[in-house]
């Protein structure tokens, strides 16, 4: 399973939110997407899961299939399923029902409810509270169930948009634990967007750092922490540099 991206672009008039991003996801990888507030990383996972209009040079190769021009319900078939920034539960309906949600494309019901009965094992809180409104979860649980409603999709590559905005310093570590798990145990492969560098290059094969929609920088998680590109990048200072470095 492999995911390529070539020449995405995504522009809201005449703002260029993603532009020309060329990247790709190996089978089994975790590789983290980086950059300030405004880079253009929601808008690239939202491209990828067909919720934005992309240029039509664009290609989204996902398991050697171009899914470019396919509907998002067809892609979370295929096994591309994306948490939302703000998880984007459902917090009028139960737990067990924002479960359920989550296996919406699936006709095998007994294997749903096997792995729903996993998901209680490992989140007794979901399970306490399986029958209740899901607002009343606190943060780190709402954050818990949308990955479990994510991974009731089936997914071979899971795209997570800032898992751990709004969580303490320790359910941000529980969230990042069950991110590896899934990862090594799983065999699932994770595009991250993370404000959180530290933890985002801890969990990375590699990285890209994005600045207004471009990437300027990839590489190595050890490598780009021993330069500037990510402060660059967050200072607005990527950019620049690299055309001075062209000029040169």
């Amino acid at each position: 399973m492999r995911l390529e991206i070539h020449n995405l672009h995504v522009a809201y008039g005449r703002v260029h939110a993603v532009d020309d991003v060329c990247l790709h996801v190996n089978g089994g990888a975790v590789v983290a997407i980086l950059g300030a507030n405004g880079a253009g990383k929601s808008s690239l996972l939202r491209a990828l899961m067909g919720l934005e209009q992309t240029t039509r040079g664009a290609r989204v190769i996902f398991d050697g299939e171009n899914i470019s021009d396919w509907s998002p319900s067809r892609r979370v078939q295929f096994g591309l399923v994306m948490i939302p920034e703000g998880r984007r539960i459902i917090v009028g309906l139960s737990v067990h029902d924002n479960l359920l949600m989550g296996a919406f494309n699936r006709d095998d019901q007994r294997s749903v409810a096997s792995e729903i009965g996993e998901i209680y094992e490992r989140f007794p809180n979901l399970r306490e509270r399986r029958d209740h409104p899901a607002g009343v979860l606190s943060g780190g649980e709402q954050q818990m169930l949308a990955i479990s409603r994510g991974l009731l999709a089936a997914p071979r590559l899971m795209m997570l948009d800032e898992p751990s905005l709004g969580l303490s310093p320790r359910l941000t570590n529980e969230v990042f634990a069950l991110i590896a798990e899934l990862n090594r145990k799983r065999g699932i492969s994770i595009l991250l967007v993370e404000q959180n560098t530290r933890k985002a290059l801890e969990l990375a094969h590699y990285a890209y750092v994005l600045e207004l929609g471009r990437i300027v920088a990839q590489g190595a998680p050890a490598d780009l922490a021993a330069t500037s590109a990510l402060s660059d990048a967050y200072l607005g200072r990527a950019r620049e540099n690299n055309r001075q470095s062209r000029r040169q």
